[in-house]
């Protein structure tokens, strides 16, 4: 679909302000677990996931692997601000 001008119209990514946070593998790997111990919703983003091309492939290369396990490059947390901020500790604001 595009507008009136011949440019594309794009969908939303997010429907809220997202603060991006750097962090070590470490960090994010002790991170992710302190989500799932809180219950926190998370999106995970491993190194694999960039080699599939397609949801279905990412999907099964994180289901492939123990949690504890993933070779974590990112990820997404989302909750109350003072959850998700102990979640995040350890890892600081990027520039």
């Amino acid at each position: 679909m595009s507008t009136p001008m011949g440019r594309p119209t794009y969908l939303a990514i997010l429907g809220m302000p997202v603060l991006v946070f750097g962090a070590s593998a470490h960090t994010l790997r002790a991170a992710r677990e302190r989500a799932v111990r809180r219950g926190l919703p998370l999106a995970v983003y491993t190194d694999d996931r960039f080699a599939t091309g397609h949801d279905a492939a990412d999907r099964a290369v994180v289901e492939a692997v123990a949690g504890t396990d993933l070779d974590l490059v990112g990820l997404a947390v989302h909750g109350p601000e003072n959850g998700v901020d102990k979640v995040l500790e350890g890892a600081r604001l990027h520039p």
